[in-house]
């Protein structure tokens, strides 16, 4: 290949067998569930980098259902997102995201910076409540548990939060492994249609693993739960 084609073909790797393609990405039909929860703050600090923020020690754990995304196909994800002041205006930086899908997986952490790794998150209607379960390999690393659809929730807080600045630390390293680049990436979600939201009592439980420490940042009093579509 000339230097121009391969220009004109790099976005991905590989470079002539990509693992996604190209963009734009849609996602259709997401399904949220969302516990918020107080933890410790030194252990907050030892994780979010400056210039970002702590305002509170608060992290938000996220069960993510995707069943119809554009390039991507249909995967679920879980993680955690903890709300950050940047120069003066809140958003959120993403901490954790564990998925189930290789594509989203190469895709979020080739072109963004998401810190995406493989494992099996799930979402299951079980009568009353939606539970939300984590496993790393056969280990259980998270679950929880949302009361289905309490309270609705107010349409446009829901959207002015989900319109707040999202920063990720997206990190290039040298063939030698030492840090080549580490940026912080600010993105927006966009073209946004929310059908359903509503608040419903949460519980949160995190369990140690060393290659999935949710646990990290522990769970000292769970704060709210909510859904939404």
């Amino acid at each position: 290949m000339k230097i121009n084609d391969v220009r004109r073909a790099a976005y991905a790797m590989p470079l002539t067998n990509p693992a996604f393609p190209r963009g734009p990405y849609r996602f259709f039909d997401r399904e949220y569930l969302v516990v918020t929860y107080r933890t410790d703050e030194v252990a907050l600090r030892a994780v979010v980098p400056e210039p970002l923020e702590i305002v509170e020690p608060i992290v938000k754990y996220e069960f993510i259902r995707m069943p119809d995304s554009t390039g991507f196909g249909d995967y679920t994800e879980s993680g955690q997102v903890i709300p950050v002041r940047f120069r003066g205006e809140d958003g959120v930086y993403v901490h954790s995201m564990y998925l189930d899908d290789d594509a989203a997986i190469v895709g979020g952490r080739e072109l963004w910076g998401f810190p995406k790794k493989l494992a099996k998150p799930e979402i299951t209607h079980e009568g009353e409540v939606i539970v939300g379960t984590l496993h790393y390999g056969k280990v259980l690393c998270a679950t929880a548990t949302i009361g289905y659809k309490h309270r609705p929730a107010d349409h446009a807080s829901v959207l002015a939060t989900m319109q707040q600045p999202n920063f990720l630390l997206k990190v290039i390293p040298h063939v030698d492994g030492s840090p080549r680049i580490c940026e912080l990436v600010r993105y927006h979600l966009e073209e946004m249609t929310i059908k359903q939201a509503w608040h419903a009592p949460a519980d949160l439980q995190l369990f140690r693993h060393v290659a999935a420490d949710v646990a990290r940042l522990p769970v000292l009093e769970v704060i709210s739960g909510r859904g939404r579509v």
